[in-house]
């Protein structure tokens, strides 16, 4: 008979460390007020699977007041709705933002992103021109990167009587709006003068180091974007699902990837930074410690701090003279 006692599977073993609870010995590697709204955040969010619970979460969270605007005007940009924001007269080589809303392409829209765009607009001096794309699952790809295209190529036409500098357009997005922007950077690069980039997907097979380390406990779980990914459709592999599976970044705009440390998409973001670069395109990597994915509309100091620095970036933008023919 052996010497150690069979474990009883039903009684908990002082010496394995429970999963489910923290490790006081090892410390979190969120900031305490960004771990305080994360679990509350992750407590009122529900799981994947649900698109109509998702929708009705996402748009109770759409009350945060921006800053005051010159204008603020509903229209349809070649069918496509969009709300234009004028944050005061200004020169008319401003830039021109065009901007696309996360959500896991299933999810929020112009109300959820109303303070985030209003809030770049004063930062950068620009004129925002934000699109209400179409959702999966009832619109899957390409539906989304169609629309983005379609509202692009309508600012660059409008950007003028916007009082903006046609050759001064960015495309800018969060999350699953990241990942059309960087889509649509690839396939008219001509038209963009820049890209900014919030915490995007880039990658559908999801198979970087991040997305093990983070899971689960930091809101955004692996298994919330791996069914968005599903929702969202199109072949995981093509460029314009995928952009990290594009075979060539050269000629693209220069691009402002803002990512967040504790987040499963943050080495997909890296790996693109380094494409990017290794493809001789001028990209910036913002790297937030202590904060988790969404962070950009959050009462969190890192929040605003990274929403002042993009508009900064995008003030600092120059237009393309002769930029490089659509590959769309």
């Amino acid at each position: 008979m052996s010497d150690h006692p069979i474990p009883n599977p039903l009684i908990p073993d002082p010496l394995i460390p429970d999963p489910l609870i923290p490790d006081p010995l090892i410390p979190d590697p969120l900031t305490p007020d960004a771990r305080r709204l994360c679990d509350a955040m992750a407590a009122a969010f529900p799981g994947p699977g649900d698109t109509r619970a998702l929708r009705a979460a996402a748009a109770s969270g759409s009350g945060r007041d921006g800053p005051a605007m010159a204008s603020v005007t509903d229209t349809f940009a070649g069918g496509v709705p969009v709300r234009i924001y004028d944050p005061a007269p200004g020169p008319e080589d401003r830039p021109l933002v065009v901007h696309l809303h996360g959500g896991g392409w299933v999810m929020c829209g112009l109300d959820t992103h109303d303070a985030t765009c209003r809030s770049l607009a004063v930062a950068a001096g620009a004129v925002v021109v934000a699109v209400d794309y179409r959702l999966a699952p009832e619109h899957p790809w390409p539906a989304a990167p169609d629309d983005a295209l379609t509202v692009l190529l309508w600012a660059r036409a409008q950007a003028r009587e916007l009082g903006c500098d046609p050759g001064r357009v960015v495309l800018a997005g969060d999350s699953s709006g990241g990942n059309l922007a960087a889509v649509t950077a690839l396939r008219a690069p001509g038209p963009v003068a820049g890209q900014l980039l919030f915490y995007p997907p880039l990658d559908a097979s999801m198979d970087s180091a991040s997305v093990e380390t983070y899971a689960e406990g930091y809101f955004h779980t692996a298994a919330h974007m791996a069914w968005y990914w599903d929702q969202y459709g199109g072949d995981p592999k093509h460029p314009h699902v995928s952009p990290l599976h594009a075979p060539d970044l050269t000629g693209l705009p220069p691009a402002l990837i803002v990512l967040a440390d504790c987040d499963v998409l943050r080495d997909e973001g890296l790996a693109y930074a380094r494409r990017l670069a290794a493809a001789g395109v001028d990209c910036t990597v913002q790297l937030h410690p202590g904060v988790f994915h969404g962070f950009l509309g959050l009462p969190l100091p890192a929040g605003a701090a990274a929403l002042r620095a993009a508009g900064a970036w995008v003030a600092g933008v120059q237009g393309r003279q002769h930029p490089p023919a659509s590959r769309a």
